[in-house]
């Protein structure tokens, strides 16, 4: 069978299959609270979702309660419809450091379709590992599932259980990988220019609404900076099978990259005259 067919096969089984562990979803007070926005932010359906909002004078946010130093972190989300050019939703863990660490999911909102998605990675501070993919589904339509797997060894983005990125621990080529303690977050706000390739947002079409639901977070909780003790393989996401992709998800993840990758900074030579360390082992 030839290679870019098998991988589409195993990107369409991915992408189509169900959560593997059944769960009941969290309130979201469970696990989170409102940070800003307050009077943006509308918990509805027995407080298991979260609906975001975004005008001129403000969009919201939130974050979880704690801390952690390992997990494996999901959200589902529906980005706002409409002309949502400028309009960003953002799934993702930070640190609170000046030289922070950081993992993102980046919605961009358009006038159209393809939809884009962005990731980066922040490690002591340094960023600028920006990747984007289109979606090969509307975002605005429904809700689909994001993930983010992070341990010692590696950081895998998922999307509706499809590897779209992976960022692995190069630490002996002298590469920073994320350690710090980190909360999960997520916001609507306006990035008008940067993520809307200049384009105005047009404020005739607000308010802009984003959706997001299933608030639980399978991380270990940290109360101070030992984050050596999130590496214990007591918990299952840092046990061996998920130290790099099995051999099914790296086809699936060679065929987003190929299909629907179409920005990668390993390759941008305006940026980078010679690819950073760490872009041919993420490859």
């Amino acid at each position: 069978m030839e290679s870019w067919i098998l991988g589409l096969f195993v990107f369409l089984f991915l992408a189509s299959a169900k959560t593997s562990k059944a769960r009941n979803s969290a309130s979201f007070y469970s696990n989170y609270y409102v940070t800003w926005g307050f009077d943006h932010a509308l918990i509805i359906n027995n407080e298991t979702e979260i609906q975001l909002t975004l005008d001129q004078t403000s969009g919201s946010g939130f974050e979880t309660k704690w801390r952690y130093g390992s997990g494996f972190f999901h959200i589902r989300m529906k980005i706002p419809d409409k002309n949502s050019t400028g309009v960003l939703t953002a799934f993702y863990l930070t640190s609170r450091s000046s030289d922070h660490d950081e993992l993102d999911f980046e919605l961009l909102g358009n006038d159209t379709a393809p939809y884009t998605l962005q990731t980066n990675v922040f490690a002591n501070g340094q960023g600028g590992r920006e990747q984007r993919i289109h979606f090969w589904f509307d975002p605005t339509k429904d809700f689909h599932s994001y993930k983010i797997l992070w341990n010692h060894y590696q950081i895998v983005f998922y999307v509706d259980n499809v590897p779209i990125r992976v960022f692995k621990n190069n630490r002996k080529v002298g590469v920073n990988y994320p350690n710090q303690p980190m909360q999960i977050e997520g916001s609507v706000w306006n990035a008008e220019g940067w993520a809307s390739g200049g384009k105005r947002t047009d404020w005739n079409q607000a308010p802009f609404k984003a959706y997001l639901q299933e608030f639980n977070a399978d991380g270990c909780v940290l109360h101070d900076y030992a984050v050596e003790k999130c590496y214990s393989s007591h918990f299952w996401w840092n046990r061996e099978e998920f130290w790099k992709l099995k051999p099914r998800d790296q086809k699936a993840n060679d065929h987003v990259r190929t299909k629907y990758m179409y920005y990668d900074y390993c390759s941008d030579k305006t940026r980078y005259s010679k690819p950073p360390p760490e872009c041919k082992s993420n490859q």
